[in-house]
């Protein structure tokens, strides 16, 4: 016998009892109390995620604004020091005009 023929068999004899049983009325099954549960705790988890992710990508888009903004004043302060080595005042000692020993 195959796997196809046990498995065929097996959903026949089922259907068959679910027939018979004078009890069961597959129009009044309904999830009750624990499914509306399952269902209410998956979709807090779903909106407590949603949360936490617009927490993250805010939080990621104020330090690429942060590093963005400090890129420009490096790039700022390396040009106005450029500006200052081509008038021939290089101080890179700090500014003491002391030489360093």
């Amino acid at each position: 016998m195959t796997i196809i023929a046990v498995v065929t068999g097996i959903a026949y004899t089922v259907a068959r009892t679910v027939e018979e049983d004078a009890g069961f009325d597959p129009d009044a099954v309904t999830p009750g109390v624990i499914g509306f549960l399952v269902t209410a705790v998956f979709a807090l988890a779903v909106i407590l995620l949603g949360w936490d992710l617009g927490r993250r990508l805010r939080r990621n888009r104020y330090r690429e604004e942060i590093r963005q903004s400090l890129e420009a004043e490096l790039a700022e302060r390396d040009a106005a020091a450029g500006e200052n080595g081509a008038a021939g005042a290089p101080e890179a000692d700090g500014g003491s005009g002391e030489p360093r020993g």
